[in-house]
């Protein structure tokens, strides 16, 4: 039989949290998949969080090459390992890595792929999924002609489900990452930690009109462990970091609950974030596409509106 492969992702020597989602929805539609874990020195306590998800078997595929990430080094070295197994599907999450090496591997293996899906289905040993098209205004149901089918799922648009716990076998197998030609020679990582956007159950974004005052935003996401996200003008103004933006040349993002203060709401940021569970738009223009997409709609001043929710939010937390 043909077996599924969940291709993990590991950052700061702990899982992304969409590697979780994706296996226990595999699990919950019985599907029982073998977790790939690409890296060098990967610590034996990702194969126990991953067998108390669910997972039968986890696969360490090691080389000195795999320590920092490239994207010629992991296809090569997934295509190596996987090339010559009987597989019906391939799967990730589709986050900056993923979207990154995930095609190239595809092309290696000669067949297409489904890029950022929301949804999956398993059915007798195929896979149908579903993803948005048109900047996210329609989606589509996608099939897979031509075996093995390869795709990524959108972080957050699944249930975080815990399957029955297991005892995960552990795999270590040698990679060959082949020859490298890119390589990251150093990384400047911005100050603090901070919550991921893709990720992020909660967050906060503001538009152009908040200048040199995001630190307003950042005082209210503070309150509930949110993530501050920033439309594509405020981030080419310089006003907020380039990866704090959500859209379509940006970062796309299905949070519980998104909070857009003096945004627009532009279609190039509609395709970012309108997967939201809920969202909430604050803007002066009555007129403003956001409220068109929005649950609930404040016409007001976002100077005034930020500070009393941030107020609230302590109430609510103390």
């Amino acid at each position: 039989m043909a077996d599924v492969i969940l291709i993990g992702e590991v950052n700061d020597g702990k899982l992304r949290r969409v590697t979780h989602e994706i296996l226990g929805e595999l699990v919950r539609q019985g599907v029982d998949p073998i977790v790939v874990i690409p890296g060098n020195g990967l610590a034996p306590s990702l194969a126990e969080e991953l067998g108390k998800h669910g997972a039968s078997k986890v696969v360490y595929l090691e080389h000195d090459g795999l320590k920092q990430y490239s994207t010629e080094g992991y296809a090569n070295a997934l295509h190596g390992y996987l090339g010559s197994k009987q597989i019906s599907a391939i799967v990730t999450g589709a986050t900056a890595q993923g979207k990154d090496f995930l095609p190239r591997l595809a092309a290696k293996l000669g067949v297409g792929m489904a890029g950022d899906c929301t949804e999956l289905k398993a059915s007798g040993g195929s896979f149908t999924v579903r993803r948005p098209v048109y900047a996210g205004k329609c989606s589509k149901a996608v099939e897979f002609v031509k075996g093995p089918a390869v795709f990524s799922i959108r972080p957050n648009v699944l249930q975080m489900e815990t399957g029955k716990a297991k005892m995960a076998s552990v795999e270590k197998a040698a990679a060959n990452p082949g020859t490298i030609r890119a390589k990251i020679v150093e990384v400047h990582a911005s100050g603090g930690k901070k919550v991921e956007l893709t990720e992020a159950d909660n967050i906060i974004s503001g538009g152009r009109p908040l200048k040199e005052k995001f630190n307003i935003l950042f005082e209210c996401a503070e309150t509930i462990g949110a993530a501050v996200g920033a439309s594509r003008a405020a981030c080419d103004e310089g006003f907020a970091a380039a990866d704090m933006q959500v859209g379509q040349t940006g970062k796309t993002v299905s949070p519980k609950l998104y909070i857009a203060c003096g945004i627009s709401g532009a279609i190039q940021h509609l395709a970012g974030m309108r997967t939201a569970k809920v969202i909430v738009a604050v803007n002066k223009s009555a007129d403003a596409p956001i409220f068109g997409v929005a649950d609930y709609g404040l016409v007001a001043d976002l100077f005034e509106v930020v500070p009393l929710l941030t107020q609230e939010f302590k109430a609510l937390k103390s």
